[in-house]
């Protein structure tokens, strides 16, 4: 599994050059971004197809060659393989018939976000891409919203506003970071609340987007008697997650507290 470079090509590592060049055989998600690495370092190794497409039909092929005693890496077209891209089902197929598999650490966009974020580091969770339906995302930030970490995902240009608006209504106007093209010439990192970060965008921006957002903020423990007020006042006009949210934002609780609580109390005469 070897990592390679997310834009700037001399962060590829000397161990996976050596690879890559011993290799007899490389999987790339797109063979054509490959060949410009790999041609980059004067490096010619066959090079196949492998992606979410085609790993199915491909993993029966990549295992022969790997049962044949063939040096089989697999790269994506940018940083670390298997992260927001197919993988994981070679590695535990090629596992289970007994092949060894070997870590090439290097490049991953998620940790270079991160890490100039400003935000905590001690604790965090990589989301991969919201959803791109209006519902479905709001639902996948929602089931976020009470994770004491740091989150962070990754954005297409075109979403991003939405996202980050998205974001704002899910978490509260929290601080975050977007960094943009990191490690390339228009590398950008950009650290703001949600509501401003999204107010800035007036037109789609261009590249490959991280968006890493502040744990939520430690809450106070709720006044049970308060939730339970708000709980059943909601509850008489709101559907039970509804009415946990809006309890939630009046009284302080966390989301997940609300909700187990509207759970109990939503049968009450």
């Amino acid at each position: 599994m070897v990592a390679t470079p997310i834009g700037n090509l001399r962060d590829v590592t000397l161990r996976a050059l050596d690879v890559l060049g011993a290799a007899d055989l490389v999987l790339a998600e797109d063979t054509r971004v490959a060949r410009k690495l790999l041609d980059a370092f004067s490096l010619s190794p066959t090079v196949t197809s492998y992606h979410e497409h085609n790993a199915q039909a491909a993993r029966p092929g990549v295992l022969a060659a790997l049962a044949a005693g063939k040096v089989v890496a697999l790269i994506s077209d940018a940083g670390t393989p298997l992260i927001s891209d197919p993988g994981y089902k070679l590695v535990r197929d090629a596992v289970a018939a007994g092949h060894r598999v070997f870590p090439i650490p290097g490049a991953s966009a998620l940790l270079a976000g991160l890490v100039v974020a400003g935000l905590p580091t001690d604790r965090f969770l990589f989301a991969g891409f919201p959803p791109s339906k209006t519902g479905a995302r709001a639902a996948f930030f929602d089931e976020l919203a009470d994770t004491q970490a740091t989150l962070v995902f990754y954005e297409s240009g075109p979403r991003l506003k939405a996202s980050l608006e998205a974001m704002c209504a899910a978490f509260g106007d929290r601080e975050a970071a977007v960094g943009r093209e990191l490690t390339k010439f228009f590398e950008e990192v950009r650290r703001e609340r949600l509501s401003a970060l999204a107010a800035a965008i007036d037109a789609p921006p261009k590249g490959e987007i991280v968006v890493i957002v502040a744990p939520p903020d430690e809450a106070p423990p709720a006044d049970a008697a308060a939730l339970d007020a708000a709980l059943r006042r909601f509850l008489r006009s709101h559907p039970v997650k509804e009415a946990a949210r809006l309890a939630a934002e009046e009284t302080g609780a966390m989301r997940r507290e609300a909700y187990a609580r509207a759970l109990i109390l939503k049968d009450e005469p």
